[in-house]
């Protein structure tokens, strides 16, 4: 039997997609903190960072090609960090179809084309480990096609946590409610500090945990999971 895959983060080399964003910024500072040695900050147009541990990287998680390149690049990677996704606004009704497909090439299609990339280079190095950042909204579904991405991505971490098992990588799948990042800038809702997301994500990590739930919000959804559709969806009894 398999014993507990635990990654650390002292002497690591983490590659973190999407390093430009609030979470990402802090997935990057962290890791810093607590000893990585190198750390790659993606994004399709990187930034500078004054750290000299930190290396800025393209990568557009949509293009299979800088996917690749991404790869090449940082073959001394032992921790991937899958952070990079795209919000939406409407009902899922009145969203052009091409725009679906478009949110699904970033929030699903990216996180496993990454996945494919970096595992053979996990695997050379040790095992690793690959985090992919969810959502609450994993596990409830929101007006909108964003909230479905997150389900087909947990189901994605899932199996990637089975399939990368033989090779020690440890698998994590992080959940999260609203969050004080761009991406909800517009959003008149209470929000988590993303210092203390990523924190706690690290904890996990480092803990040895498959998945983590980083805020009061995420376990109060998976606790309802079991219960009857309306303890989610109150709307619904309103509707009758």
């Amino acid at each position: 039997m398999m014993g507990v895959i635990m990654a650390s983060l002292a002497d690591s080399v983490v590659l973190v997609t999407g390093a430009n964003g609030g979470l990402g910024t802090e997935f990057v500072r962290q890791a810093l903190a607590r000893g990585a040695r190198r750390v790659y900050a993606t994004a399709r147009k990187p930034r500078d960072w004054d750290e000299d541990r930190v290396v800025p990287l393209a990568l557009d998680v949509t293009d299979p090609a800088s996917v690749a390149a991404a790869a090449v690049a940082a073959a001394d990677t032992t921790i991937v960090i899958n952070n990079a996704g795209r919000g939406a606004r409407g009902t899922l009704l009145a969203t052009p179809l091409e725009e679906v497909r478009a949110l699904y090439e970033t929030n699903v299609f990216g996180p496993i084309a990454v996945a494919q990339a970096f595992a053979p280079v996990l695997a050379e190095n040790g095992g690793g480990a690959l985090i992919d950042v969810h959502s609450a909204l994993s596990w409830l579904a929101t007006p909108g096609a964003y909230s479905s991405t997150k389900a087909a991505l947990w189901s994605v971490t899932n199996t990637l946590r089975i399939e990368l098992a033989a090779q020690s990588t440890q698998v994590v799948g992080a959940h999260l409610g609203y969050t004080d990042t761009p991406l909800t800038a517009g959003l008149e809702v209470d929000k988590a500090d993303p210092r203390d997301i990523v924190a706690v994500i690290y904890d996990g990590l480092e803990a040895g945990e498959n998945e983590v739930l980083a805020d009061d919000t995420s376990r109060w959804v998976k606790q309802n999971l079991s219960q009857p559709l309306t303890a989610l969806y109150p709307q619904l009894t309103a509707a009758k």
